[in-house]
Order: structure tokens, then sequence, then C-alpha cells
């Protein structure tokens, strides 16, 4: 077989899988979805060559944020089941978005020319560590306080509207 026709088949699982994501009525399902789409992508970095961004991938989304998802919505569900309903509306005008959406991006895809490869050396996981380790370094610091800070904010936000306290 050859990579573009399993790249296709990659993507065309990836985005079947994303529209199960939206379309999905069960809030759980919709998480699960998530995760199949994040192996996808993390399949599609493989595909390209970037072996590295295809193990950060599978490692931090697919493994930690689902994980932290589904704590989330069982822990803040407060429901006896495992079915959390998701309804979703407005079929149209997200269809119609993401038209909108595509048309640019397809757009951009034909304008790019892939041509030969330039002759740049490859990026390896040492100039990876070496950049956020460097000159990126308060960058990287500061997301990591970003995401604490968003962490503790959901905490907060869920522990005041428990309906289960009598405040």
């Amino acid at each position: 077989m050859s990579p573009l026709i399993g790249f296709g088949l990659v993507a065309g699982f990836l985005l079947a899988s994303a529209v199960m994501v939206v379309r999905s009525d069960n809030l759980v399902h919709s998480v699960l979805w998530l995760s199949v789409v994040l192996v996808l992508t993390a399949v599609v970095f493989i595909l390209l060559g970037a072996t590295f961004l295809g193990g950060i991938q599978i490692i931090l989304y697919t493994g930690g944020v689902i994980t932290l998802m589904l704590f989330g919505i069982m822990l803040t569900g407060k429901q006896d089941t495992v079915e959390i309903p998701n309804p979703s509306e407005g079929h149209l005008a997200g269809a119609g978005a993401a038209l909108a959406f595509l048309v640019p991006t397809l757009s951009a895809i034909w304008a790019t020319d892939f041509g030969p490869d330039k002759g740049l050396p490859p990026v390896t996981a040492k100039h990876i560590g070496t950049a956020v380790l460097g000159p990126h370094l308060v960058a990287f610091e500061a997301l990591s306080v970003l995401l604490l800070a968003a962490m503790i904010g959901a905490i907060v936000l869920a522990r005041r509207s428990d309906p289960g306290e009598g405040r």
C-alpha cells in the first residue's frame, strides 16, 4: 500500500471520529471518540516522519488529557450512571462553520509548494529539549502555571455549584 493511500485512510478515519465527537449524545462517548481522534492524530504525525511529536501526542493528550476529562466528567456529573446526556443542537450552523473553515484550509493546502526536501537537518528530541529548557524556558513555565490556575479554577467552580452542599 502506498503511503498516500495509508495517509488517506487514516485521515478519513480521523475525520469520521471527529464527527462522532460532536454528534454523540453521550458525553462519555464523546470523550472516548476524542481519544480515538488524538491517537489518529499521533498516527498522522508518525506518517509524516515526526515520531517525537507522535509519541508526545499519545503520552500527553491521549494518556493525560483524556484521563483528566473522564475523571472530571465522573466527579462533577454527580450521576449514578455512566450515561451523561450531551444534547447537540445547531447541526446546520455547525456544518456551515465547518465548511467555512474547510474552504480556506483547502485553498491554502493547494497553494502550498510541497516540493522536494530543502536539505534542512532533522530536528531531534535533543534539539527540542534544548529549545524548551533554553530560550523558551519562561514560556514553558508560564504555560504550566496557566494550566495549574485553570485546574484550580475548575475545581473551585465545580465545588461552588455543588447542589449537595448546604451553603
